[in-house]
């Protein structure tokens, strides 16, 4: 698949904001600095659709970009922002929360993950959450650029055996780095194999 055109749409603090026009949505979300924004603007060709930050925490609404006219690209606050207080970080958890589990437009949530990371508590919380409460989504590895291609391999195979201690089916698994593109055309295929089906 090819993007023709990506717009931002609104940026809304709450699910009640959000657009309802009831285009599909594939929303990414992963702990602060993983690279959200720098993914979405490699998938999209454009250099600053999603605004990037050497500081962790920036994306601090809901972030609705819209994609050839048709589909959604959703860009969700991170988790896990230690430097927050006590209160906003619930704040954004239950905005979190709200959007993933009553949001009937999202399609896919894409969790991004570090691949130079063992696995986080976290990270697999999170996933452990949406498997609970039936929420598709799909694991993303970012920044394999900063790997040797020799690492990738042994380093995603150390990541899905810590999940198949607790998951008798793993979910789907792209290998990206915004840097060079890798991955870029497995994970539009993959959402255009979904807009097709549905």
């Amino acid at each position: 698949m090819n993007i023709t055109s990506a717009k931002y749409i609104g940026s809304s603090p709450n699910l009640e904001k959000c657009p309802t026009n009831g285009l599909v949505e594939y929303a990414f979300i992963g702990r602060s600095n993983v690279g959200k924004s720098s993914l979405i603007n490699a998938l999209t060709n454009r250099k600053k659709l999603a605004l990037t930050s050497s500081t962790p925490g920036k994306t601090m609404c809901i972030n609705h970009f819209l994609i050839n006219e048709s589909w959604y690209i959703v860009d969700l606050p991170g988790y896990g922002y230690a430097q927050r207080g006590k209160k906003e970080t619930e704040k954004f958890k239950n905005m979190i929360t709200n959007y993933v589990l009553n949001r009937k437009q999202l399609t896919c949530l894409f969790v991004l993950i570090d691949i130079r990371l063992d696995p986080q508590k976290v990270d697999l919380a999170f996933m452990n959450f949406l498997g609970a409460n039936g929420v598709p989504f799909a694991i993303v590895f970012t920044k394999a650029d900063k790997l040797k291609n020799s690492q990738i391999k042994p380093f995603v195979e150390k990541y899905l055996g810590t999940l198949k201690e607790e998951w008798e089916e793993l979910p789907p698994y792209f290998i990206t780095s915004s840097a060079n593109k890798l991955g870029k055309d497995e994970l539009l295929n993959y959402i255009d194999n979904i807009n097709k089906s549905l």
